[in-house]
C-alpha cells in the first residue's frame, strides 16, 4: 500500500510518532507490525501498530540508525510504500478479566491499540510503563485517557517508581501479562508474573512475511518465524536464549 505522511514529531528523548493516512483495512490485531520501504535503503523497516483509525496508522520509533534516523526527517506528504497486516498480534479474546500490560521502551506502542480492544471487550486492563529515565517517558497521558490504571517505572527514579516493570506488580492486580519490549524485562516478567500471558518478540527480519526464515527462534513447539507466528508468542511456549 502506498501510505502519505500526515504528521511526523518528537515525543520523548529519540522518539517520534508519525501518522500515515492510507488504507489500513489489512491492520486488524493489535501486536501486528509494518514494513516500510525507505527510498535508498535494501532491506525494509519493521515498526510495530500503535494505532491504528479507518484510513490512518499511528507508528512510533525510536531513531536507533540510518534507517529511523531517515524516517524522523520525513515531513508532511511524503509517499512511502508500506507492507501491512503483518504478524500475528495479541489474542484480544484471551480469557481474562483484569489483563495487566506491560511495555518497556519502545515495545509501548502496541499496547496501546491492545488496551482499546480490550476495553471494547469487556475487559479492565491496567499499565506499566518501564523506562530508562524521565525524558524516555511517552504515552502515558495517553493510557490514562482511555481510564485505565497507568504505573510508570523508570531506572534511575527520575520519574514514577524506581526501578524496573517488575518492582510495579504488586500495585495491580490481574489474571492475565500481555507484554513487548526487551528480552530481559520479557524473561523477567515470566519470572515474577505467575499468570499465563502473551509476549511480543523482536528479531531483525529480512522479508518480515516469512518467506526467508531468517528471523526464526526456538520455541516448545518446535522452530518459529517471529514474523509469521510471531511476533506474538504464548508464555508456555517460550524458550529463553539469554
Amino acid at each position: 500500500m502506498i501510505f502519505t505522511v500526515k504528521t511526523n514529531e518528537k515525543i520523548a528523548k529519540d522518539v517520534y510518532r508519525m501518522t500515515l493516512v492510507g488504507d489500513t483495512s489489512k491492520i486488524i490485531s493489535p501486536g501486528g507490525f509494518v514494513e516500510l520501504e525507505l527510498p535508498g535503503l535494501y532491506l525494509r523497516r519493521p515498526i510495530s501498530v500503535c494505532d491504528v483509525t479507518a484510513d490512518t496508522l499511528t507508528l512510533i520509533y525510536k531513531v536507533v540508525g540510518v534507517g529511523t534516523d531517515a524516517m524522523c526527517k520525513y515531513e508532511n506528504g511524503v509517499e512511502l510504500d508500506v507492507l501491512t497486516g503483518l504478524g500475528n498480534g495479541f489474542n484480544v479474546d484471551a480469557d481474562t478479566k483484569n489483563p495487566l500490560l506491560v511495555g518497556g521502551g519502545v515495545g509501548v506502542p502496541p499496547l496501546y491499540m491492545l488496551c482499546k480492544r480490550l476495553i471494547e471487550n469487556g475487559a479492565s486492563p491496567s499499565v506499566i510503563l518501564g523506562f530508562n529515565t524521565k525524558d524516555d517517558v511517552f504515552y502515558k497521558e495517553e493510557f490514562e485517557a482511555l481510564g485505565v490504571k497507568v504505573t510508570v517505572t523508570t531506572a534511575d527514579g527520575s520519574f514514577g517508581t524506581k526501578g524496573f516493570v517488575t518492582d510495579a506488580l504488586d500495585a495491580h492486580t490481574y489474571d492475565y501479562t500481555y507484554a513487548c519490549g526487551p528480552l530481559p524485562m520479557l524473561k523477567a516478567l515470566y519470572e515474577r508474573s505467575g499468570v499465563d500471558g502473551e509476549y511480543s518478540f523482536e528479531a531483525r527480519m529480512g522479508c518480515g512475511f516469512g518467506a526467508c526464515m531468517g528471523c526464526s527462534i526456538p520455541t516448545k513447539n518446535g522452530m518459529k518465524r517471529v514474523c509469521k507466528e510471531g511476533p506474538v508468542f504464548k508464555k508456555e511456549e517460550i524458550v529463553w536464549q539469554i
